[in-house]
């Protein structure tokens, strides 16, 4: 008869394994939709390149929104835009702004307007026709990506959409639809910040002429 000791061991030897399988498909599954994108969404991500490159060498900007993971990657996106993307790259900082930081402007916004209208209310203060807004949305429904989009199409703004599955309300909308396909949300949010980091170094070759 075994052992508790023997017991003991088995149990972390089949809990490790069911760690390591979760890990493996993690990956795989990332793996493989990356995979997707590059058949998919390569022409599209040129296209945002070069919508992007457009905008910053007519002295225009990059606006973000987004809500949750995607305020994240606003954030993030927006600062490799204006420090840089690779260490050891001395470019010109380029005009980009997430509108998802300033926890002021957002809480007052929402308290005086409604959560809907925060990103509507900073297009209306600094979006200025010819800069890019870049509208992330992993459903494509959300009521503030929305408006924001509506307002800035209005105001000579082109919008290029990060979204999932089938782009939601926002697929007719946008300007440049990236649909990521998947319908898991952490993979489309995985595929968002890796669609930005293609094109800021595609924005950075565009510029420079390299």
């Amino acid at each position: 008869m075994p052992s508790t000791r023997n017991k003991i061991t088995e149990t972390q030897i089949s809990a490790k394994e069911e760690k390591l399988r979760l890990i493996g498909d993690w990956l795989s599954e990332s793996a493989e939709l990356k995979l997707k994108i590059k058949e998919s969404l390569s022409e599209g991500i040129i296209e945002a390149a070069e919508m992007v490159a457009t905008a910053i060498k007519g002295g225009n900007k990059i606006l973000f929104c987004g809500n949750g993971g995607s305020a994240a990657d606003c954030q993030h996106l927006a600062t490799e835009y204006v420090v840089r993307l690779k260490a050891g790259d001395d470019r010109q900082a380029y005009p980009a702004i997430a509108l998802t930081t300033d926890s002021s402007l957002l809480t007052a916004s929402a308290n005086d307007f409604g959560f809907e209208n925060i990103f509507v209310r900073q297009i209306e203060a600094i979006g200025r026709r010819g800069d890019i807004l870049i509208a992330i949305s992993t459903s494509g429904n959300s009521e503030n990506i929305v408006r924001a989009t509506e307002l800035a199409k209005k105001s000579g703004i082109e919008v290029v959409g990060f979204l999932g599955q089938s782009g939601g309300r926002l697929r007719p909308l946008v300007d440049l639809p990236l649909l990521v396909p998947s319908s898991e949300v952490t993979r489309i949010q995985e595929a968002h910040i890796t669609l930005g980091h293609i094109i800021c170094e595609l924005v950075e070759k565009i510029i420079s002429g390299r």
